[in-house]
């Protein structure tokens, strides 16, 4: 059984839009963005729009073109993400009704709803606690430790896509 990388994927793709504009590199392009994700720029388009009807992000037409933050990193939460881009509940109940002539199906969902919600509700305070700022500056300081000529071959593009336009 896999998860669901939606939030996942939207998360790093608005990290990526934070950095870029933090370096001066204005609007992300999609294609930028599934490049470092490694997905089609389809992907990454959904659910940017998704992301802009929940107003976090941006669309830009004409030059330059792409997404930005619509509002500060530090005033993104990990659950505005996975709001916008995500409204399935973590777990679900029997797509068919358990049988009701058994002490365990007749019950059942009932007690695992109640479970469920908890959870949910946990999950939502867990990920309102972190910013998209704190999430990138997380993410940095660990590529930073092991490999730390990413960050400034990522500026470097920056200043070579500057220069060609």
């Amino acid at each position: 059984m896999s998860g669901n990388s939606r939030l996942t994927i939207a998360t790093h793709a608005l990290a990526w839009i934070a950095l870029k504009g933090q370096l001066g590199g204005g609007p992300a392009v999609s294609d930028e963005i599934a490049h470092s994700i490694q997905t089609n720029p389809v992907v990454v388009r959904r659910l940017l729009g998704a992301a802009q009807a929940a107003g976090l992000v941006e669309s830009h037409r004409g030059t330059p073109a792409g997404w930005t933050l619509k509002r500060p990193a530090d005033q993104i939460t990990m659950r505005d993400i996975r709001h916008a881009v995500d409204h399935d509940e973590l777990f679900a109940l029997h797509k068919s009704t358990p049988s009701s002539d058994c002490p365990v199906g007749y019950s059942v969902g009932s007690v695992l709803s109640e479970t469920y919600e908890a959870v949910e509700r946990a999950v939502d305070d867990a990920l309102g606690a972190v910013t998209l700022a704190q999430t990138l500056q997380t993410t940095l300081d660990r590529s930073n430790a092991t490999k730390p000529e990413l960050l400034q071959n990522f500026a470097d593009s920056l200043d070579a896509g500057k220069r060609s336009r």
